[in-house]
């Protein structure tokens, strides 16, 4: 059990910390919503991570392999999604900063799903837990696997939703959440290209 669960751990946290796109948008999300929507979000990708994580105890190889003609397609299509979150976030602060920020109807099951379907377009999140599990010889111990992935996924997310609640709550002013969600839209705009030129 103990070395299963602590290499899912190390996996997911391996998955989970490299700051990308999906992590800005919690962030920035929290900063404009509340901590319950942005822990939401984060729960959505913590949930992908460990979809993903199953997959690869379950079919490994195959699964690695049936992704991989796909794979730029699905990067495309999630370049596109960013973009337009993207779009929509820095339309929104230009719109009506003063009121987008209490007028946001984010629902915490919105939240959650976008970033689980959002979370599930990178096909190379089950090419590096199948490429995990078989560098471990195989899923025994899977069940434990996929568990410390999910929860290691999981904290790290919420953190960054705590993050993303700290700054909405020092840059609470219009110009402070206009100039935060233009920030975040840069970003993610920045990430949605540097996925389709990789």
């Amino acid at each position: 059990m103990t070395g299963p669960f602590v290499a899912g751990v190390i996996a997911g946290y391996g998955v989970a910390v490299p700051v990308g796109a999906i992590a800005v948008l919690i962030a920035g999300l929290t900063a404009r919503t509340s901590l319950r929507v942005g822990a939401a979000a984060g729960l959505g990708a913590a949930t992908a991570d460990g979809i993903y994580a199953l997959l690869a105890v379950l079919g490994g190889a195959a699964l690695a392999g049936a992704v991989a003609p796909i794979a730029t397609p699905l990067r495309w299509a999630a370049a596109g999604v960013l973009l337009l979150l993207a779009a929509h976030t820095a339309w929104s602060a230009l719109r009506k900063p003063a009121v987008a920020a209490s007028t946001d109807t984010t629902t915490a099951g919105a939240a959650y799903l976008g970033v689980l379907v959002l979370t599930l377009l990178n096909p190379m999140t089950i090419v590096y837990f199948a490429a995990l599990v078989l560098g471990r010889g195989g899923a025994g111990g899977g069940v434990w696997f996929v568990l410390g992935a999910f929860l290691a996924s999981a904290s790290w997310q919420l953190l960054i939703a705590g993050g993303g609640s700290l700054i909405g709550q020092i840059l609470t002013g219009p110009r402070g959440r206009r100039t935060t969600a233009l920030i975040s839209s840069a970003v993610i705009t920045i990430l949605a290209i540097s996925l389709i030129t990789h």
